[in-house]
């Protein structure tokens, strides 16, 4: 019994060792897919992809020898990847050898048929090299190497699409154009070399060029900055010349108009001093008059013959007197006439001396002078076009006639003996001028006073008389 147990426990120890040794190893075979790869997992049925975006992420992995249950794995990434061609030899459409620096990227678009097609991913990455680089050959052989040079962008997209119908067959996309990074010379070829020098020498032409054009137009330019200071400077000097002109007529006139309104000032003074001394004179002559009639009425009684000498006496002292006011009025117009006549030859002497100093100036005031005939040249072309502006005027000068009219026959009117009576309800109801009278309302008129005359006794007498006197008239 002893023995029996023992067995019997050593047989369940090792049982559970080999239990616990199953479950260990079975742990070992459980993969978890990191978060950039996908493990395409190949069964005896079919194939399954283990990883971020499908239906799961673990699995185990039973290793193939097992029957049933073993499987094949294929590790692919799925981050983007890049195909890099450092140095790759390639010729353009005549045969020139050059280096070419490509750059490719691309990510697994299906990971069944990438895994169909190899069985690692270093596999895949050789296999997409050589699809690039047949793609770059053939599209750089229909090429000229300057063209090439010239235009790297457009030949990135021609690679692009040589490539991509390929990579479909492999579960892969491009994700941008392959791009030419870099064109080099090959060993022993200068070509690469001798474009650029090119390049390089019409690029020192043209700059030399613009060079060139830039310094003469900044040449032009200053020429013609030089040229405009100097019109404006001249134009200041010609505008300070015509001020000055101005200012020296303006002066001239002033001058000519102040001494004219000195000699008029004078003369209303030598008129009112001569208004005063022949005020003075009569009154004077009319004092002694009436002192002389005072006297002789005092001395009449005196004698006849006194009387007449004190007369006589007054009439002498008066036509003294008148004559020495004569005599002084006189004097005083000589003077003024004499002075006048100084001033007035003074100032010719100085507007000769004017208009000499403006003979030097006459283009100036001419051209000021012209101005003003120049505008009523312009105003009357403008009004010979212009037939509403010459309506109007025919207008105003017709508005001027019939106001001169109206004027002439109220002037004939007024020694004219005509008399108009209205007997309408109003005023203005009536003629509203002389000339109805001679309108077909004023015969109008005419006739219905007659008619009206006509229907009774009175008026048929007054017509009657009318009628007798034309006839008499007649006879």
């Amino acid at each position: 019994m002893l023995g029996l147990s023992l067995f019997l426990l050593i047989g369940l120890a090792v049982v559970i060792l080999v239990g616990a040794a199953s479950f260990a190893w079975i742990l070992g075979l459980r993969r978890v897919v990191p978060v950039n790869e996908v493990h395409i997992v190949q069964t005896r049925k079919d194939t399954v992809s283990y990883g971020k975006g499908f239906a799961s992420n673990t699995y185990y992995e039973w290793p193939s020898r097992l029957p049933l249950v073993g499987l094949t794995r294929v590790t692919l990434p799925v981050s983007n990847f890049a195909i890099d061609l450092p140095e790759y030899a390639a010729y353009d459409k005549e045969r020139v050898p050059f280096l070419v620096h490509v750059m490719a990227f691309f990510r697994i678009s299906d990971s069944n048929t990438a895994a169909q097609r190899v069985a690692s991913f270093e596999e895949l990455k050789e296999q997409l090299t050589a699809i690039v680089q047949g793609s770059v050959r053939t599209v750089l052989a229909a090429h000229e190497i300057d063209q090439i040079m010239l235009d790297r962008s457009r030949f990135g997209e021609a690679f692009t699409k040589e490539v991509e119908p390929q990579l479909a067959s492999w579960g892969v996309e491009a994700i941008k154009n392959i791009e030419l990074m870099d064109i080099r010379d090959a060993k022993e070829s200068d070509v690469i070399q001798n474009i650029m020098a090119k390049r390089t020498s019409g690029i020192a032409r043209e700059s030399r060029l613009v060079v060139a054009d830039n310094s003469r137009q900044a040449e032009m330019a200053e020429i013609a900055a030089k040229r405009e200071v100097e019109m404006s400077r001249q134009q200041a000097a010609e505008q300070v010349g015509l001020r000055t002109a101005e200012k020296d007529k303006n002066v001239g006139v002033a001058n000519e108009q102040a001494a004219q309104q000195v000699k008029v000032q004078q003369r209303e003074t030598a008129a009112k001093e001569m208004d005063v001394v022949q005020v003075k004179t009569v009154r004077g002559a009319e004092i002694n008059r009436e002192a002389a009639v005072i006297a002789a009425a005092q001395a009449k009684d005196v004698a006849l013959v006194n009387a007449d000498a004190a007369k006589q006496v007054a009439v002498v002292s008066a036509e003294a007197n008148k004559q020495v006011a004569i005599v002084s009025a006189e004097g005083q117009k000589q003077q003024t006439v004499l002075t006048a006549e100084g001033q007035l030859e003074a100032a010719k002497r100085n507007a000769e001396g004017i208009a000499a100093e403006g003979n030097a100036k006459g283009s100036a005031e001419t051209a000021i002078l012209m101005a003003p005939v120049d505008a009523q040249i312009k105003l009357a072309e403008k009004i010979g076009s212009d037939k509403g502006y010459q309506e109007y005027l025919l207008g105003v000068r017709n508005i001027e006639a019939a106001q001169a009219v109206g004027i002439a026959q109220a002037e004939a009117l007024k020694s004219a003996d005509v008399k108009v009576i209205s007997n309408a309800g109003s005023p203005g109801k009536g003629l509203s001028s002389v000339m109805d009278l001679f309108s077909a309302d004023g015969g109008t008129a005419v006739a219905s006073m007659l008619e009206a005359l006509a229907q009774s006794a009175e008026g048929k007498k007054l017509l009657s008389k009318f009628a007798a006197g034309k006839d008499d008239a007649s006879a």
